[in-house]
C-alpha cells in the first residue's frame, strides 16, 4: 500500500560547477534561498524545524566536526535541530529518507533536506576520494571509481553483447539533456564518434563515460502530507523508499552483471508504495559511468537483464522515450557533487512532475518518478525514492 504519509512542498539548487568563488556555506544558502522560492504559496524560512545535511564532507576532507553543524547558522536557522547524513553517493538519497521519516513520526513539522559539497577545491591528485576508502586493511590502493566500474563493462559486453558504442550513447543522451538544464555543469553536446576518441581512463571506460567532479548543493523542503496544501497547491508525495547493501569488494561479489544492493533497495521501495516499474514516468539514475546507468535500467526493472544497453541506442530513455532517464542530464553532464547529487535528483523529479521542468519535461501519464543512487566501496549501497502527484 501506497505510503504517501509526507510531501514536497519546495525544491531548488545552484547551478552545479566549478564554483570556487562560492564557499560550502555560500552554496547551501543559495540552494535554501532557491527551495523557499520554490513553494508557491510562500514559507517563512523559521516555519522548517529541522534541517538533515547530507555530505561527504567528514570522509572527503576529514572535517568531520563541522560536516552539518555549520549549516543551518549559514542560511539563517541557527537554533533548528540538525542532523548529518553521510553514506557515500546515496548520501543524498538517504537524508531525504531519514528526513521523511521524521516528518512521518510527528516529531518535526517542517525538515529542510540539504546536499552540498565542494569537490573541485582539491585536485584528483591530491587525492580526494581516494580518502574517503583509504585505511581498510584488506581494501586494495589505487582501485578509482573507474577501477571499480569497468569490469562490470567488460563483464556486460562479454555475456550480452553490450558495445562501446551503447555506451557512448549513455553518454551523448545525458549530454543532450543537459544542455538543457540551466543547473548543469556541462551545457555541450557530444557524439559517440566524440565519446570513442576521448582519452582512454580503464578500459572499456573513457573520459566522456565518466561524470566530472563537481561543486554544488540541492535543498528540498518536505512536510506532513496532510498539511502539505498550506504551501502549495502542487504538493509531490513520498511514495516509498528502500535501502540494501551489498559486499564491499570486488573479490566478494556475486555478479558483475548487476548492483545487487539497487535491485534490493528497488524490490523494497517498489513494495513500499505499491508502484511498479511499468507505472514510472521518469527516473533519475546514478551514471557515475555510462555502464552504471545501463546496469541501472536492468536493476530497476525498467528493461530485460541485458538489453539495457539496446534499450539506449533504441531512445527507450530519452526525453521521448518510453521511460525517460537522467532527464537533467544525469551525473555525467550535470555533475556529481556527492552529498548534493541524490536531493537534486529529487528535486528534477518534483519539478518534472509538477510539469515544471522547461525544454526538457516529459509527459507525465501516471504521475510517478523515481529516484536512485549507488555508491560507496563496491558500489556497497544503493537508496532508490518514489514520488508521486497522487494523493
Amino acid at each position: 500500500m501506497a505510503w504517501n504519509r509526507v510531501a514536497v512542498v519546495g525544491a531548488g539548487l545552484v547551478k552545479f560547477g566549478e564554483l570556487f568563488e562560492q564557499s560550502y556555506e555560500q552554496m547551501a544558502a543559495g540552494a535554501f534561498s532557491a527551495a523557499v522560492a520554490h513553494v508557491d504559496k510562500g514559507i517563512e524560512p523559521r516555519q522548517v524545524d529541522a534541517v538533515v545535511v547530507a555530505t561527504q564532507r567528514g570522509s572527503l576532507w576529514g572535517q568531520e566536526g563541522i560536516g552539518g553543524n555549520t549549516v543551518p547558522s549559514a542560511i539563517g536557522l541557527s537554533g533548528v535541530a540538525c542532523t548529518r547524513v553521510e553514506n557515500a553517493c546515496p548520501s543524498g538519497s538517504d537524508a531525504f529518507r531519514v528526513g521523511a521519516m521524521m516528518v512521518a513520526s510527528g516529531v518535526h513539522d517542517v525538515v529542510l533536506v540539504i546536499g552540498v559539497e565542494k569537490m573541485r577545491d582539491k585536485s584528483a591528485q591530491e587525492g580526494l576520494l581516494a580518502r574517503a576508502a583509504s585505511g581498510h586493511p584488506i581494501y586494495n590502493r589505487g582501485e578509482t571509481a573507474p577501477v571499480l566500474f569497468a569490469p562490470f563493462a567488460t563483464r556486460h559486453m562479454h555475456e550480452f553483447g553490450t558495445t562501446p558504442e551503447m555506451l557512448a550513447a549513455v553518454a551523448v543522451k545525458n549530454h543532450h539533456n543537459g544542455c538543457l538544464d540551466p543547473y548543469a555543469h556541462f551545457r555541450n553536446e557530444v557524439t559517440v564518434e566524440q565519446v570513442l576518441e576521448s582519452p582512454p581512463v580503464c578500459h572499456p571506460l573513457r573520459l566522456l563515460d565518466c561524470c566530472p567532479q563537481t561543486d554544488g548543493a540541492a535543498a528540498i523542503i518536505i512536510t506532513a502530507a496532510d498539511h502539505a496544501t498550506r504551501f502549495t497547491d502542487k504538493p509531490v508525495f513520498v511514495a516509498g523508499f528502500g535501502v540494501a547493501t551489498d559486499h564491499p569488494a570486488l573479490h566478494e561479489k556475486s555478479t558483475f552483471v548487476g548492483l545487487p544492493a539497487t535491485t534490493e533497495a528497488a524490490k523494497r521501495a517498489y513494495g513500499m508504495s505499491g508502484i511498479g516499474p511499468s507505472d514510472i514516468d521518469m527516473a533519475e539514475v546514478h551514471d557515475c559511468f555510462t555502464i552504471t546507468e545501463i546496469l541501472d535500467i536492468e536493476d530497476l526493472g525498467f528493461v530485460e537483464k541485458g538489453k539495457g544497453g539496446q534499450a539506449t541506442i533504441d531512445g527507450t530513455t530519452s526525453l521521448e522515450g518510453r521511460l525517460p532517464v537522467n532527464t537533467s542530464g544525469g551525473l555525467l553532464a550535470k555533475g556529481h557533487p556527492i552529498g548534493a547529487t541524490g536531493v537534486a535528483q529529487l528535486v528534477e523529479c518534483t519539478w518534472q512532475l509538477r510539469e515544471e521542468a522547461g525544454e526538457r519535461q516529459v509527459e507525465i501519464r501516471h504521475g510517478n518518478a523515481l529516484q536512485h543512487n549507488v555508491g560507496g566501496r563496491g558500489s556497497g549501497v544503493s537508496v532508490v525514492n518514489i514520488l508521486t502527484r497522487n494523493r
